[in-house]
């Protein structure tokens, strides 16, 4: 059993590393989390994550193979090995932790579900939705989500199905739906991208918690603990002052043992993960610490205009910090 258990432990960071690549598991395409740009080159919030674990494990963040997927896709493709990890909009629940047997290593992002209606609509409320078109993803936490809080609020609606994010846009802004309900961040992209973004309102209720992060198989604990760890290493450089552009003069320059640790001038934290002494340099220097490329993909100056909120440090008001590294 001891045996079974060390050998699930290495497989997947040895199929990478003999891969020479990160088979890392996005969205289909939404802006400012996982899109290809103008050269096919995926980038955003969850996007940088790839980029820092590939950057950890192979010494190169350019080392990524998206691989798009929808909600209902991205489980077997983790699963059956096409993927090494997810890097997208997922939510940690109890049954996908347990009865699916998958690890969420930590929360990158905390979320709540809401829904985005026309202006023309006229409401200001969710529960002004009695009867609504709503576009959603079948079998997903979202109609759940969606079905539990029209019941208790004695209301009804229609259900107008759809496959992915691109298809709930496109059926919204057809009249083929009153609303779309979904995560907040996705409501804020797919919004973001619409010919008149202002002609949309999201609602201000938030029907549910949504903690989203990244995700590897069950029984894999080493390969789990460098995805965590990768993203730790991005929320420690923020809370440390550490970022894309002063990394290698803080390195030069820093007394702070737990600094000096994170970048590998002492210890030997990339030995136990089974990585080089330079690995979570690499992982920071790759898009920049959590705070830069929270900014820089979905924050308040971009087209998508995310306050940080819960996801702000816990030293500015949100849940977001990390354990320490000793």
């Amino acid at each position: 059993m001891v045996l079974m258990a060390g050998m699930a432990q290495s497989s997947t960071l040895d199929d990478v590393k003999a891969r020479g690549v990160l088979a890392c598991g996005v969205n289909t395409g939404l802006m400012g989390f996982a899109a290809p740009d103008a050269k096919g080159v995926y980038q955003g919030f969850d996007a940088a994550l790839c980029k820092a674990v590939a950057a950890a494990v192979l010494g190169d963040a350019a080392k990524v193979r998206y691989v798009p997927t929808t909600t209902e896709e991205a489980f077997a493709a983790l699963a059956s090995g096409q993927v090494d990890l997810l890097a997208r909009n997922v939510t940690w629940t109890f049954a996908r932790d347990t009865d699916l047997k998958f690890d969420f290593v930590a929360v990158s992002y905390y979320d709540g579900q809401g829904f985005l209606v026309k202006k023309t609509l006229g409401v200001s409320s969710a529960r002004e939705l009695d009867g609504a078109r709503i576009c959603l993803q079948a079998g997903t936490a979202t109609e759940a989500n969606l079905t539990d809080y029209f019941k208790a609020n004695a209301i009804k609606y229609v259900a107008v199905l759809i496959a992915d994010d691109a298809e709930a846009q496109g059926q919204f802004l057809a009249g083929a739906c009153d609303t779309m309900t979904a995560d907040m961040s996705v409501l804020s992209a797919l919004r973001a991208t619409m010919p008149k973004p202002d002609d949309h309102v999201i609602l201000p209720e938030i029907i549910s918690s949504e903690p989203l992060g990244p995700v590897v198989r069950h029984g894999d604990n080493a390969w789990g603990d460098i995805v965590r760890w990768t993203y730790y290493a991005l929320l420690a450089a923020e809370q440390k002052g550490i970022t894309k552009a002063n990394i290698d003069e803080v390195a030069i320059a820093t007394k702070d043992p737990e600094v000096r640790r994170l970048l590998g001038l002492q210890g030997d934290m990339g030995l136990m993960l089974g990585l080089d002494p330079e690995w979570a340099k690499r992982a920071i220097a790759a898009s920049g610490n959590y705070g830069e490329i929270f900014e820089a993909n979905i924050g308040i100056n971009t087209q998508i205009k995310l306050a940080r909120g819960l996801n702000a440090l816990w030293t500015q008001g949100g849940l977001q910090y990390a354990p320490p590294f000793r």
